[in-house]
């Protein structure tokens, strides 16, 4: 099993933060486009190659966000009309997400084994969050989604924050 670690840097306009090791040292490195439509998330390994993109898809009359794996897209994450609460739905072909993923704490599952666990750090500075790889096989995908999740978690808080005003 594989720790992983992903604290967002907090007041980041850029939308760059790293994702470590249990000996804190860069395993990946993430950076979002900055006033750039579509909005994008890139996901880079060590030596900067690409291993996964997040796009917003524009034009959208609810939010929708696509992940791609090695140019694949694997997983689509979109906001569900709803009058009362945000309610989103994960589109993955054989993957599906077993606990409460708004709050950071769930089970990624393949064919119903585990391969990945997350949970959110309490009591840090910004979000941090522990990702326990069972699967090393699909750690990209699961180091993806969790940045898909907080991509769509910033862009509804973004969205809260702008219809109060």
């Amino acid at each position: 099993m594989k720790q992983l670690y992903i604290k967002q840097k907090v007041f980041s306009l850029s939308g760059k933060f790293t994702v470590k090791d249990q000996q804190e040292k860069d395993v990946y490195y993430v950076e979002g486009s900055f006033m750039q439509i579509p909005k994008t998330f890139s996901i880079m390994n060590t030596t900067r190659d690409e291993v996964a993109l997040i796009t917003k898809k524009v034009f959208s009359f609810l939010p929708k966000f696509f992940v791609e794996v090695n140019g694949r897209e694997v997983l689509t994450i979109k906001k569900e009309f709803s009058f009362l609460k945000a309610r989103y739905t994960i589109d993955a072909a054989d993957i599906e997400v077993h606990g409460n993923w708004w709050d950071m704490d769930f089970q990624v599952l393949q064919h119903g084994v585990v391969i990945g666990k997350v949970n959110k750090e309490w009591f840090t500075w910004g979000d941090s969050y522990k990702v326990q790889i069972l699967n090393e096989e699909m750690e990209a995908i699961i180091i993806a989604f969790v940045v898909a999740i907080d991509c769509v978690k910033a862009d509804q808080a973004a969205a809260s924050s702008a219809a109060a005003t």
